[in-house]
């Protein structure tokens, strides 16, 4: 009764976490560690093992995997072998060709969000360029980053966690390449859809030429400027600022005085020293309206455009788990602090009517930020979020490249042939690293995504707990029970499908520890090897292509690419089908039963 008794707590608890999840309001690694402990607190999970996921080889491997990538970053070898790649010459079949090949390749030997986080930027700067849309080239991009993460251990967290699951079934860990035989052919022949196919059926609003630059522009900001008391349009109304805004491609939305937005568009509202006019507009025609009417940067220096010394205007879009993510400009005193102004924001492609510093910044969305020069970057990236801009190789180490590169590929043939574990050898690189300045102390803890360490530290108790109590077992049962008339074959395809399905809605991490110890559970029932199903469950959490939420990268890619929810499943549900039909026979024959 007691074993019953916990199984039937800890689906309360797997739903409820699951529900949160997919609702999206809080934090997935709150919801984890606030899982975690109730677990405790109810006694379904064992005290002695509440934080035993935190010293989990899954989770120091992760943590590792992020440091090393921000060296490879950070030295500068990998963006200038890609940059060289990139011509915006090219066609944009051709561009997409390479551009997904690259985030492939790179995908392999680093983190995929890392990889994605290096290449968007150059892909955004060759859609300038080219005079065409950003959207055409970034959904592809981020599909292929996600695909190449399958190639190799170290490519995607699902690949660290089943590897480290596989070590406690059978007592020892998929290498760093088991996973490439399947990985590269069902990358290879994704690659080849989104080339051929796949991006041809991003919705055609997205595909207009002629939206180019407002889609690189992210459409237009929301903007807030203050009337000075060397304001020319002091006294005036604002509807007599129509031909100046016109002149500039403004739009003039309302009027704020004392804190307080007046009704409507206050059109004859007659303006005063102090008051703050909305404007929708590009980052461009921000600072050229300012400049003509000698307005003011709400909180920031008066100036007639970006003349005035030493302030730059940047655009910067916000990944998941950024320092911003969730907060306002005005609750991190960013203005006080760091001298930055959040002049407007944009997101999913559109611009919202709320007070743009008191706004709650989500992932996805595109930062309009106004500081000084020389330390603009630097507060940009601690804010944790990406430029959208070209980036200035010149800040790079290249002169440490051959370091960062040297490091990595001893680590790898190390691990690979077996003369030390893998957390040692990464571990190393990651000294040598550090040792060497290629990534500075300040970086160290920054390069981590701590959001992810404590959802898996947090799950891998919960799922331990669940194949103690005989839940994955549960459910492995029901698996094979529905496929028992159509053979092993049948149930692996089946739990790919449910899997890939959790990924799409779920953080894949937390797909994978749930799936993992099933997976082993099915093949125990089964007497077959636990390979195929092991690996089944590695492809499948890491494709998730239906959903902006499903994986990190496509999130990153939602405001630049101006998508909605739906767009993604066009090119993302056919990717999966193929990902299935590939990966099954693939599996067979590399990983049979």
């Amino acid at each position: 009764m007691g074993i019953v008794s916990d199984q039937l707590l800890l689906f309360g608890l797997l739903v409820v976490v699951f529900g949160l999840l997919v609702w999206g309001k809080i934090r997935y690694d709150l919801v984890a560690f606030g899982a975690l402990i109730t677990g405790v607190i109810i006694g379904v999970v064992p005290r002695e093992d509440a934080f035993s996921g935190f010293g989990h080889n899954a989770t120091v491997i992760i943590a590792l995997v992020l440091v090393v990538s921000r060296g490879l970053s950070n030295s500068g070898a990998i963006e200038l072998i890609a940059r060289h790649m990139i011509d915006a010459g090219r066609s944009l079949f051709m561009h997409i060709s390479v551009m997904s090949g690259v985030a492939a390749i790179l995908s392999a030997v680093m983190n995929n969000v890392a990889a994605l986080a290096l290449l968007m930027p150059i892909d955004m700067q060759a859609a300038r360029k080219a005079k065409r849309s950003a959207a055409l080239s970034l959904m592809p991009l981020s599909f292929a980053s996600i695909l190449g993460g399958m190639i190799t251990l170290i490519g995607t967290p699902p690949n660290i966690i089943i590897a480290s699951f596989r070590e406690e079934a059978v007592g020892e860990p998929f290498g760093m390449f088991d996973f490439a035989p399947v990985g590269a052919v069902t990358a290879l022949v994704g690659v080849a859809f989104i080339v051929l196919v796949g991006w041809r059926l991003i919705p055609v609003s997205n595909r207009d030429e002629g939206a180019a630059e407002a889609l690189f522009h992210i459409e237009d900001y929301v903007a807030e400027l203050k009337v000075g008391e060397d304001a020319s349009v002091i006294g005036k109304r604002i509807r007599d600022l129509d031909a100046q805004a016109e002149d500039v491609d403004v739009a003039i939305i309302g009027l704020v005085r004392n804190g307080k937005r007046l009704p409507g568009r206050a059109r004859v509202e007659e303006i005063l020293q102090g008051d703050i006019i909305v404007i929708e507009a590009n980052a461009e025609s921000i600072d050229a309206f300012v400049g003509a009417l000698k307005l003011e940067y709400v909180g920031g220096e008066k100036h007639e455009g970006l003349a005035a010394e030493g302030l730059t205007l940047v655009e910067a879009v916000v990944p998941e788990n950024a320092r911003i993510e969730g907060r306002s400009a005005l609750s991190l005193r960013l203005l006080y602090r760091h001298g930055v102004t959040l002049l407007g924001v944009s997101r999913k492609g559109r611009t919202f009517r709320d007070r743009v510093r008191k706004l709650d910044v989500r992932a996805g969305d595109v930062l309009l930020l106004l500081g000084p020069t020389e330390r603009l970057g630097d507060i940009v990236a601690w804010l944790g979020c990406l430029p959208l801009q070209e980036r200035d190789l010149q800040v790079v180490q290249r002169n440490k490249a051959w370091i960062a590169v040297a490091s990595f590929g001893f680590a790898i043939a190390a691990a690979t042939s077996g003369i030390m574990n893998l957390p040692e050898a990464l571990a190393l690189v990651c000294m040598a690293m550090i040792g060497f300045n290629i990534v500075p102390l300040k970086e160290l803890y920054t390069s981590i995504e701590w959001p992810v360490i404590v959802l898996i530290g947090s799950m891998i108790p919960i799922g331990s707990a669940l194949e103690a109590s005989g839940g994955t077992a549960l459910i492995a049962q029901h698996i094979v029970d529905f496929g028992e008339v159509y053979g092993p074959v049948i149930v692996l395809s089946l739990l790919m499908i449910v899997t890939m399905t959790l990924s799409d809605v779920l953080n894949n991490t937390a797909t994978t520890v749930i799936a993992a110890p099933i997976a082993i559970d099915i093949a125990n029932r089964l007497s077959v090897n636990p390979d195929p199903f092991l690996m089944a469950v590695a492809i499948a959490a890491s494709c998730a292509f239906l959903t902006p939420i499903g994986h990190k990268n496509n999130t990153l890619i939602m405001g630049p690419g101006g998508y909605k929810f739906g767009d993604y499943w066009r090119m993302g549900l056919p990717l999966e089908v193929i990902v299935v039909v590939v990966s099954i026979p693939m599996i067979l024959i590399v990983w049979p039963f």
